[in-house]
This record gives structure tokens, C-alpha cells and sequence, in this order.
């Protein structure tokens, strides 16, 4: 057996997202992938996420090292070793976690709402500034676009029409989600306004109507049914508002597709 032939990792899929996978496999990889749907679906997951975090907290890393945190300074506080190894790693883990829920203007919002909202709202940062490929499906191959994605995510969706409030269908993709695959839909107005709606599972079955929002970009969510739903835009409450009315106007309760 060569080494074309070999089955293909977990690890070797994150190397290759990492950049770290020997070239002797990268082909093998790359034609892996090109047979295997779900692996490149949880590929582009993983390398929007890597994304994700270097736009937020890649200039952190470049930072020189505290004074007070210095191996040195440590010894002359009369700290052995362990207990001060110990510290340091509950300290980061911590601080990490703290970060991470503040950079994503999450406050008092239940985890499995932040989970798909702060997916939702990376994904419509990553695509809404893309000219020429903003999505899979264009709008005009709209009943491909909901057979398609309503046989990934398991759920019949239905595309709104956001019309009466000046938003024309762009088209969607497929995103990976929290618990599965997610659903994907762009709008855009006459004035390049554009908004996003997406949709996954969500843990709890129903939640109210929550609005979260990070910097400029903002977002309204609600689940229904085990379905949640996140509408984005510019960081406009009553805008947003508006068009999540008329979306959920128009939503059909979620049935499973065979």
C-alpha cells in the first residue's frame, strides 16, 4: 500500500489546515477531500474559525511578555516552581476564557445562543465584503439553493422575501453550525446594504428574541423548535429589528427532511 493509499486523519486534516501536513501527503489529502463532502465542510469550519481568532487576538500573541510574569521576577517572590506553573496555567485559562466572551460582545446571553450567534456574525463578516463570490447559489437559482440546503441542515427551509424592506436576494452557502450543518442567506439593498440570515440547530428548543452585537456588526436572534435563526447587519437595532419581523413572518415551522 502507498502512501496515496492511506486513510486519511483527523490530525492530517488539521495539519492541513494548520499548513503543517508533510508534502508527501498533501496530495493524498487534497484528493480525500475532493471525495469527501462532509471532511471539506469540516475543513472550511475549522479554517474560519483559525481566521476568526487570528483577525481578533492575532496582535496579542506578538506581545512581549509582562515584566512581572518573567521567570526572574517570580524567583525573587520566593515561589517555587510548581505552585507558580499551576498558577499561571489557571491564570491564562482564565484570562483566556474572559477574553474570548468580551471580544465577542457576549454578556448575559445563554451559551448555546452565543455558540450559533457568534458563528452567525463571523460568517457575515467573513462573506459581506466578498464582490465576486459572496456565495455558493446565486438567488436566481433559488429552488436549487432550498433543496440543496434543506436536505444538509435537515430541516425544510424557506428563503423570506425581503423585499418590502428594500433587501433583494443575493444567494447562500453552506456553513458548518454548532450541532451540524448551517444554512447561509445573503440580501442586499439599493444603497449595498447587505444583510445575512442563518440558520442551524440550536440546543434549546425555543428562546426569545435576543440582539447581540460586536463593534459596527450586530445581530437578532431567536430559536423555535430546536431551529435557531440569526439575522445580521450593521450594528442598526431597529433596522435589524424590522427585518427579523418580516423574516419571521414568512418562516414555516420546521419539519424533517427524508
Amino acid at each position: 500500500m502507498t502512501d496515496r493509499d492511506l486513510p486519511v486523519t483527523e490530525e492530517e486534516l488539521h495539519a492541513y489546515v494548520d499548513g503543517e501536513l508533510p508534502t508527501d501527503r498533501l496530495a493524498s489529502v487534497e484528493a480525500w477531500l475532493a471525495t469527501h463532502p462532509e471532511d471539506m465542510t469540516r475543513v472550511a469550519g475549522w479554517r474560519l474559525l483559525a481566521d476568526a481568532i487570528r483577525a481578533r487576538y492575532g496582535a496579542v500573541a506578538s506581545e512581549p511578555i509582562p515584566a512581572r510574569l518573567s521567570l526572574r521576577q517570580i524567583e525573587r517572590a520566593g515561589r517555587s516552581w510548581r505552585t507558580v506553573a499551576a498558577a499561571a496555567a489557571i491564570a491564562a485559562f482564565v484570562a483566556g476564557g474572559l477574553a474570548g466572551w468580551v471580544a465577542r460582545g457576549v454578556t448575559a446571553a445563554p451559551r448555546s445562543d452565543a455558540t450559533f450567534t457568534a458563528d452567525a456574525l463571523d460568517a457575515y463578516k467573513l462573506y459581506v465584503v466578498e464582490v465576486r463570490h459572496p456565495v455558493e447559489v446565486p438567488g436566481s437559482e433559488e429552488a436549487h439553493l432550498v433543496q440543496w440546503l434543506s436536505k444538509r441542515v435537515g430541516y425544510q427551509l424557506r428563503i423570506p422575501n425581503l423585499e418590502p424592506v428594500g433587501l433583494k436576494l443575493v444567494g447562500g452557502r453552506l456553513l458548518p453550525g454548532p450541532r451540524g450543518a448551517a444554512a447561509f442567506f445573503m440580501y442586499e439593498g439599493k444603497s449595498g446594504e447587505r444583510i445575512t440570515l442563518y440558520s442551524t440547530r440550536a440546543q434549546a428548543p425555543d428562546s426569545s428574541l435576543r440582539y447581540d452585537a460586536d463593534g459596527s456588526v450586530g445581530a437578532l436572534y431567536w430559536a423555535e423548535r430546536d431551529i435557531a435563526y440569526v439575522v445580521s447587519g450593521e450594528a442598526n437595532r431597529d433596522r435589524l429589528h424590522k427585518v427579523a419581523e418580516t423574516v419571521y413572518a414568512q418562516l414555516e415551522r420546521p419539519a424533517a427532511v427524508h
